[in-house]
C-alpha cells in the first residue's frame, strides 16, 4: 500500500493520482476522498503494509507516523525524472531568486516551497525551477538538482530541526548525491564536500567578478537574488541576460507611502533574525518604528537586538512570545512599546511617525500565532495603514 502523511497541498496534489492511503490528524474515522484515497487517523496506519510513503514537509521528524515510516521518502524524490532541475535554497531570498530565474528561462515551470507542488508541475518544459525548503531536503533521500543555487544560511526552523547544525545539514545534503556534471554556487563559509563543480563566494562583489555582469536592476538584499539568478542564465547560455522588467513580490520590503506622505514598509515575509536584519540595514540611517515578534521558532534574537543598539529605533512588539522581546529589549536599552496586537502596533507609530522617520513590518517571526500566513499579516498591515487616509 502507499501512503500519505498529512492533507496539504503537496499531498492532495499527488493524492489526485489515486490509490493512497492518506493519514492526518483531522481524520477521526475512515472516510474515502473523491479520487478514491481512503482518510485515515493517523493511528491506524502500519509501516509493515506500507511500501512508499510520501510526508507534507511542514510535519516533523519527531512526528509518530515519521518515526514509523519504513519506506519514506520526499515528493522531490517521487518525481525524481522530471526534467533539467535548478534548485534554490538558503535562509532568505530563495522565492525572489527561484522567481527571477524562472522569469529569465523561459522554457521552465517554477514550483517546490514556492506553493505549487511538483505534481501540478509541467513535465514537458525544459527547466524545472524549484525553490527547496530545509523541510523538503530533509526528507530527500535520492533526487539532485542539475544546478543548485544556496543562499546564505542563517539560523531560522531551530524548532522543526532541534539544532541550527541539522537545518545546515538538511540545507547541504543534495551535495553528496551531485555529479561532476552538475553545477553548485554557494558561500565560501559552507563550503563542504561534492562532485558537482563548485563556484564560492563570500558576497555579490565575488560573483560579480568571477561572472563579470554589468548592468543590475535592483539593490540589496535583491543584488544577490539578481546576481545569482542571472549566474544560472550564464551558466546555461554564456550570456547575460536582464531583469529589467522583473516584479518583486508583495511583502518583501514594499514601501508604501500614505496621504501624509510617511514611508510605511511591509516586510511581512521576513520571518526570521537575517531577514530583519537586512531590512534594517537598508534603512539604518533613518528613526526607524519597528513592528516585532510573533512565533519564534525557537531562534535566538541576541545578534539582532546587539544589532539594533546602534540603531536610532523604536520597537512595537505584538504576538505570543512579547515577553521575550521585552526581556531582550530591556537588557539592550532599548525603547519598545508593548503592542499585543498589530492594530495597537499601526496606531501607537501613527502618533509618532513622520515624514523623516520610517515605520517597519519586519517581524523575524513567523504568523501563524495571530495569523493565518505572512501574506495575511501583511495584507492586514496594508489595510491599517490605509485606514489614516480615510
Amino acid at each position: 500500500m502507499k501512503s500519505l502523511f498529512g492533507y496539504g497541498l503537496t499531498t492532495k496534489s499527488i493524492a489526485k493520482s489515486g490509490g493512497w492511503e492518506i493519514y492526518d490528524d483531522r481524520f477521526k474515522k475512515i472516510e474515502f476522498d473523491k479520487y478514491g484515497n481512503i482518510l485515515l487517523p493517523p493511528f491506524l496506519f502500519k509501516a509493515k503494509k506500507s511500501h512508499l510513503e510520501i510526508t507534507s514537509p511542514g510535519i516533523p521528524p519527531y512526528n509518530s507516523l515519521i518515526k514509523k515510516a519504513k519506506n519514506l521518502i520526499s515528493e522531490f524524490d517521487y518525481f525524481n525524472e522530471a526534467p533539467f532541475q535548478i534548485w534554490v535554497t538558503g535562509t532568505n531570498g530563495k522565492t525572489t531568486t527561484t522567481e527571477m530565474i524562472h522569469y529569465l528561462l523561459q522554457n521552465s515551470d517554477i514550483g517546490g516551497n514556492i506553493g505549487i507542488p511538483l505534481a501540478d508541475m509541467d513535465k514537458n518544459k525544459q527547466f524545472w525551477v524549484i525553490e527547496a525548503s530545509s523541510f523538503q531536503l530533509h526528507y530527500t533521500k535520492f533526487a539532485k538538482p542539475n544546478i543548485f543555487i544556496i543562499l546564505p544560511i542563517k539560523e531560522d526552523h531551530i524548532s522543526w530541526h532541534g539544532s541550527f547544525e541539522n537545518y545546515v545539514k538538511a540545507k547541504l545534503s543534495p551535495l553528496k548525491r551531485m555529479s561532476e556534471r552538475d553545477v553548485v554556487i554557494m558561500p565560501k563559509i559552507l563550503n563542504s564536500p561534492t562532485k558537482a563543480f563548485k563556484i564560492l563566494y563570500k558576497n555579490e562583489e565575488d560573483l560579480l567578478h568571477y561572472f563579470g555582469f554589468k548592468e543590475f536592476e535592483f539593490k540589496p538584499p535583491f543584488l544577490l537574488d539578481e546576481i545569482l539568478a542571472k549566474a544560472v542564465y550564464y551558466i546555461l547560455y554564456f550570456k547575460e541576460k536582464s531583469l529589467k522588467n522583473f516584479k518583486i513580490d508583495p511583502h518583501k520590503l514594499e514601501e508604501i507611502k500614505d496621504s501624509k506622505n510617511r514611508i510605511w514598509v511591509d516586510d511581512s515575509k521576513a520571518t526570521n533574525i537575517d531577514a530583519t536584519i537586512n531590512a534594517l540595514k537598508r534603512y539604518k540611517n533613518k528613526k526607524i518604528y519597528l513592528i516585532i515578534g510573533g512565533d519564534d521558532k525557537g531562534q535566538n534574537f541576541e545578534e539582532l537586538f546587539k544589532y539594533m543598539k546602534n540603531l536610532n529605533i523604536e520597537l512595537f512588539i505584538i504576538g505570543e512570545k512579547r515577553e521575550l522581546f521585552i526581556n531582550l529589549a530591556k537588557e539592550n536599552h532599548i525603547p519598545f512599546n508593548d503592542a499585543k496586537t498589530l492594530q495597537n502596533a499601526v496606531n501607537l507609530i501613527d502618533k509618532k511617525h513622520n515624514k523623516d522617520s520610517l515605520a517597519l513590518l519586519s517581524p523575524a517571526c513567523a504568523s501563524f500565532d495571530q495569523f493565518k500566513s505572512y501574506k495575511d499579516r501583511g495584507n492586514i498591515f496594508k489595510k491599517l495603514i490605509m485606514n489614516f487616509e480615510l
